[in-house]
């Protein structure tokens, strides 16, 4: 028996797949669960990289001093204006899922924006392909996306082997997979 269960309907991100769309950007407002504080000291440049580079929108700003950003529910991120910030990105990162049609034009605008930004596209044992990017306050920021789920892989047998299953994938229906 396992602890985990399916809760995919309360996240924004959809199935993965070749035609998977990204919701649209989340404007509502909510008690955030979990948020980033990044500390900046040049807050119009920092908007501009994760806005034009990463896709992300200014929720709110207090002029001078924060600019709350967000993409899809629960992806906010505070730049706060600091004197100082670290001169190299900190071992530790953030990672915000995108769907996989987005991590190419991701790549080409940071690079675009900061051409020694970004790292990869590599894909991971998880399923997933991955793009590290440090952002102008020397965050290290990944771009995430899942790939199409393959019930014969490796991954579906890992993820089986804990107990969890993928949303519409039924192992009855695939035993020619097993």
């Amino acid at each position: 028996m396992s602890d985990h269960y399916n809760a995919f309907e309360i996240s924004p991100v959809p199935d993965p797949g070749p035609d998977a769309v990204p919701p649209e950007p989340f404007r509502g407002i909510y008690g955030m669960p979990a948020f980033a504080t990044i500390p900046t000291n040049d807050l119009a440049a920092s908007v501009d990289f994760w806005v034009r580079g990463l896709g992300f929108f200014e929720l709110f700003s207090i002029p001078g001093t924060l600019v709350h950003l967000r993409r899809w529910a629960f992806q906010d991120v505070l730049l706060v204006a600091e004197e100082s910030v670290p001169e190299q990105a900190p071992a530790m990162g953030l990672s915000f899922a995108y769907v996989l049609g987005q991590i190419d034009s991701v790549v080409e605008d940071c690079r675009a924006l900061r051409p020694d930004s970004v790292e990869g596209p590599r894909d991971t044992p998880w399923n997933t392909r991955d793009v590290t990017v440090i952002t102008p306050e020397n965050a290290r920021v990944v771009v995430t996306a899942a790939k199409p789920f393959d019930p014969a892989s490796r991954e579906a047998r890992n993820l089986e082997a804990i107990g969890i299953t993928p949303p519409d994938f039924d192992r009855d229906d695939n035993e020619e997979h097993a």
